[in-house]
């Protein structure tokens, strides 16, 4: 009588288990590389061919101010999947590993029952390991584990919900020649104002295009699976983008073009208005508060972002009031921090010596030398010619309503005075609560920033914003 007594009681805990791992959410977070948020069909970018990210849209939730907290791809990852800002992490630097005292969502998301899984870019360092039961590490641009989704779909374990991370390489640079994409022409492009248009230039962004549609080819037959295999309705799928376009005038920027993500959510179990917009402003560290608190998993109290789920039921409903963001080390030496509401930004620059040419492989690009040549023939307008100006503004301050490309400094005009006013007070009690530090000794540059010539302090590090203040054990979460 005991036994069978017993035996009733596992079956019960056992269909227990695999009734409430069914009604939790499957959830897919696929990360591009290097991509621009109006580089998309669905956000205004006609020349491009964006099909599958274009219907996701139409059949889920399409968001307009996201961003990242970096415009840089590793810390701007680590923010992601820690929920904390690039300089609590311990690696707010270009890759450098995440220390192991801090807890990643994905960890969580396994410890409480879901089976987690890498594919592609991996460059958060070896401690996240532990986060995934199955970790696929590309380590090369071209090799980014696309191949791999559909094989992880078949044979992942079918009585747990399961959480992917999907990290390709497009659109990274180098670029490769992809044969199942190479359908934009140099008529396509849309060159932005920050270009010059010439043929070379058009013949980079052809390549950079193509990358996003090989992409967006993988992102309709990974949909197409989750329909075969019957688990579309209750799978969230997310893309965005680790920050801005590997251009100049893009990533590693503080403006919109370096840190504004594309944000697309599809779940149709779980969105009320499909084809609806949210305009509210969302950092990226609020990323991993939200699928925790769907997943009905306990946030961890490191996590300096908050959950936004409820915008998936009422998209018109205002989250943030402020996103704060961060250019630190990529290639060269670097130290501005910026607050972004929804009318304004303010951008503090603590190296104003330095331009702001963009990283290492946009300076090698055939765009960059194109407005080399027209700086020399005296030929590029204000916006090109930015990358160019030392020294550069200490501060800035845009109205970003009237000047979504932000190209106007608008510090000095009295019309603004209460509002800049107010933006320095948060931005420094952000700093203060969060442990943010400006160090003297910053990472110097390792490349020269126009020539990108090897330079012999490469390869040497200095101090860390953050390091000395122990910013990564820091859990304050600033204004909101």
């Amino acid at each position: 009588m005991t036994t069978r007594l017993a035996i009733l009681v596992s079956l019960f805990f056992l269909s227990f288990q695999v009734t409430y791992s069914q009604q939790r959410p499957n959830i897919i977070l696929i990360i591009g590389d290097d991509i621009s948020w109006d580089d998309l069909g669905c956000y205004g970018n006609a020349g491009i061919d964006t099909r599958n990210l274009d219907r996701m849209a139409r059949e889920g939730l399409r968001f307009t101010n996201v961003f990242v907290t970096s415009s840089s791809c590793s810390p701007s990852r680590s923010s992601i999947i820690t929920g904390r800002y690039a300089h609590n992490t311990g690696a707010a630097e270009l890759h450098t590993p995440l220390p192991s005292h801090l807890t990643f969502f994905p960890e969580l998301l396994k410890k409480s029952g879901y089976y987690t899984a890498h594919a592609g870019k991996w460059h958060e360092g070896p401690h996240t390991k532990r986060a995934y039961d199955t970790l696929i590490a590309g380590d090369a641009n071209g090799d980014g584990g696309e191949k791999q989704w559909i094989n992880l779909l078949n044979n992942r374990p079918k009585d747990k919900p399961f959480f992917f991370w999907f990290a390709p390489f497009d659109a990274h640079r180098e670029w490769q020649a992809y044969k199942e994409n190479e359908s934009h022409k140099a008529a396509d492009v849309i060159v932005p104002p920050t270009l010059t248009d010439n043929e070379d230039t058009r013949s980079d962004l052809v390549a950079y295009y193509n990358e996003i549609g090989r992409l967006d080819t993988y992102i309709g037959n990974l949909e197409r699976q989750l329909q075969w295999q019957g688990i579309r309705d209750n799978t969230i799928v997310i893309f965005m983008s680790d920050n801005g376009r590997p251009f100049p005038g893009s990533k590693t920027r503080l403006y919109d073009s370096g840190v504004k993500t594309p944000f697309i959510i599809k779940w149709p179990k779980g969105i009320t208005q499909p084809g609806s917009v949210c305009q509210s402003l969302v950092s990226s560290i609020d990323i991993a508060p939200t699928l925790l608190e769907i997943a009905n998993v306990a946030v961890s109290p490191s996590m300096q972002g908050k959950s936004f789920a409820a915008l998936m039921k009422e998209p018109a409903t205002k989250f943030r009031n402020y996103v704060f963001t961060e250019h630190n080390w990529h290639d060269y030496e670097a130290y501005e921090r910026a607050v972004r509401t929804a009318e304004f930004l303010y951008v503090f620059n603590g190296r104003p010596a330095l331009a702001n040419q963009g990283p290492l492989d946009a300076v090698n690009s055939p765009s960059f030398q194109g407005l080399v040549k027209a700086k020399t023939n005296g030929n590029l307008t204000p916006i090109q010619r930015d990358i160019f100006v030392t020294p550069r503004p200490a501060e800035e301050f845009f109205n970003v309503a009237e000047d979504p490309l932000q190209q106007t400094n608008v510090m000095t005009n009295t019309k603004y005075v209460n509002d800049i006013r107010k933006l320095k007070k948060i931005l420094k009690q952000w700093q203060s609560k969060t442990g943010d530090t400006q160090p003297t000794n910053l990472t110097k540059d390792w490349y020269g920033r126009e020539d990108g010539q090897t330079l012999p302090e490469k390869d040497k590090r200095g101090e860390m914003p953050g390091a000395s203040s122990g910013a990564d054990k820091i859990n304050k979460k600033g204004p909101f």
